[in-house]
């Protein structure tokens, strides 16, 4: 396989797991690794990091998650529970059995940092190692949301509003989401663009937003709670050119208090570091599933 084609050799099917049809791509053999994408983008963003992890030696899955890409939406809960991290994780756990993974190794971007994690707490003997790229749990994130993180992650509120983000969203998605064919690849592109707009998918993934205000983070208080951290090796890494230092100073101390024998990595990136370095992710993420 050449690094560089769109999940050449990959297959790409959906997979009915319950309450949603997933739209999955998955390719290679070896030790399987889980990839969640992050918001607004789908599985594609993986690609060029899937193909190297293949050439490594690795079974590679890359879902849409719920409402999100091409995998369906899920009718809307008045807490919001349809879009909540659980439920996604536990479409992942089905899909990863229907594909013969038992055990696998998951790593998560952004908000599908949050699926990761939530993965990784709910389905311990499921889940072999971690990792988890610029983010921290959603309940650290609120707790330390000031001035400088509602300046630059206002949408995080905003998206709790009822109705007026998918208006405002709605309205231009290209122009309010951005995003070239340059940056993220021909192909990827033209999916995300196609999920940007659809109405129920952007539905879906500003849901994805109220959930975490809300039931995400009573889950997550709840572990705290409980005492219960992740059981498994976890890997945090981060773009050396996004806000994770500078908003959180030391974001690998956050971790530790929810996974105790993390290890840390910066990546050389922006925020879509899947797309901008696969290189350095893929090698990064080979090291550590090895």
């Amino acid at each position: 396989m050449t690094v560089g084609e769109f999940f050449a050799g990959f297959t790409d099917e959906r997979v009915d797991v319950g309450e949603t049809i997933l739209r999955v791509r998955h390719g290679g053999h070896g030790p399987p690794i889980l990839l969640v994408h992050g918001h607004p983008r789908t599985g594609a963003t993986w690609h060029a990091v899937a193909a190297r992890l293949v050439k490594r030696g690795f079974a590679v899955v890359c879902p849409d998650m719920r409402g999100y890409g091409a995998s369906t939406p899920v009718a809307v809960r008045p807490d919001h529970s349809q879009q909540s991290k659980r439920a996604v994780a536990a479409d992942l756990v089905a899909l990863m059995q229907h594909l013969g993974h038992d055990r696998f190794g998951v790593a998560g971007h952004d908000r599908g940092c949050y699926v990761a994690l939530r993965l990784a707490l709910d389905h311990p003997t499921r889940v072999t190692r971690l990792a988890v790229l610029d983010g921290i749990p959603i309940s650290e994130a609120l707790v330390r949301a000031d001035a400088r993180f509602a300046r630059k992650w206002w949408h995080w509120f905003f998206f709790g509003a009822a109705e007026k983000p998918e208006l405002a969203v709605g309205a231009d998605p290209d122009r309010w989401y951005g995003g070239t064919p340059e940056h993220m690849g021909v192909e990827a592109f033209a999916e995300y663009r196609a999920a940007i707009h659809d109405p129920a998918t952007r539905e879906a993934m500003i849901e994805d937003y109220r959930a975490g205000l809300g039931i995400d983070r009573e889950h997550e208080a709840q572990d705290h709670a409980a005492g219960r951290t992740v059981r498994c090796p976890t890997l945090f890494c981060w773009s050396t050119r996004d806000d994770m230092v500078d908003l959180y100073g030391d974001p690998l101390a956050i971790w530790r208090a929810w996974a105790p024998t993390v290890t840390g990595q910066p990546i050389d990136s922006g925020h879509h570091m899947a797309e901008e370095n696969p290189e350095e992710v893929a090698a990064a993420l080979a090291r550590f599933f090895q």
